[in-house]
């Protein structure tokens, strides 16, 4: 009977966390992060392990650009639940991230781990896109002096054409517009226009046209 009871006294607080969980992720949904932030928190004190609540709570760090405090809750979740690959690809993120407003010094420090977690969602997921886009973009704009190199972005472009043609074609164009290879990417952005990235791939070539080739946005198509 007291047993009973006890779950009977219990069940109301049950409701009560998933209703506030429930609005915090409502909230999040429509973009209201700095409401969402206090009641992810509010939930996370009584629930210190749920791993969404901490990833919404890195989520909302990562856009108001508090790294730090994003670091912490994907390395969080990384040692919560070490097996999922998005979690890697997030805390090396926000670390690249945070690289980028620290001294020279402190962000040579940080690229090793920044590589290794990509790579480890990777493995852990070999169709991880997103992991393979941050090792091209790493790999090309990186100093070959401390590990850059456009052979390895390559690498990583070659496997995103496998998993996804248009992030194949995107991929490459980035690469060959990064080394100043304009006709070479506006070929590549116009291939994945082409396979279906309308959006993303008349934007990349408008840009291209706009700031690198001096032409005009109406010769996309030609």
């Amino acid at each position: 009977m007291k047993r009973v009871t006890f779950l009977f006294l219990l069940f109301p607080m049950l409701i009560f966390a998933q209703s506030n969980f429930e609005k915090g992720e409502k909230l999040f949904r429509e973009g209201k992060y700095e409401q969402a932030q206090p009641v992810f928190e509010i939930f996370l004190r009584e629930n210190p392990s749920n791993l969404k609540a901490i990833e919404y709570l890195g989520d909302i760090a990562g856009y108001n650009k508090s790294w730090d405090k994003a670091i912490g809750y994907y390395r969080k979740l990384k040692q919560l639940k070490p097996l999922e690959a998005n979690y890697y690809y997030k805390y090396g993120g926000a670390l690249g991230m945070r690289a980028k407003e620290v001294n020279k010094f402190r962000a040579l420090g940080m690229i090793g781990e920044i590589r290794e977690s990509f790579e480890k969602a990777i493995v852990l997921n070999p169709k991880h896109i997103e992991a393979r886009w941050a090792l091209v973009m790493l790999y090309m704009k990186l100093p070959g002096i401390v590990g850059g190199s456009e052979a390895k972005a390559i690498q990583y472009s070659n496997e995103l054409y496998k998993l996804s043609p248009v992030d194949g074609f995107l991929s490459k164009g980035q690469i060959d517009e990064y080394f100043e290879r304009y006709t070479s990417a506006e070929e590549q952005y116009k291939k994945a226009i082409a396979v279906g990235s309308t959006k993303t791939g008349s934007q990349l070539l408008a840009n291209l046209y706009k700031n690198k080739m001096n032409k005009t946005a109406k010769q996309i198509n030609k």
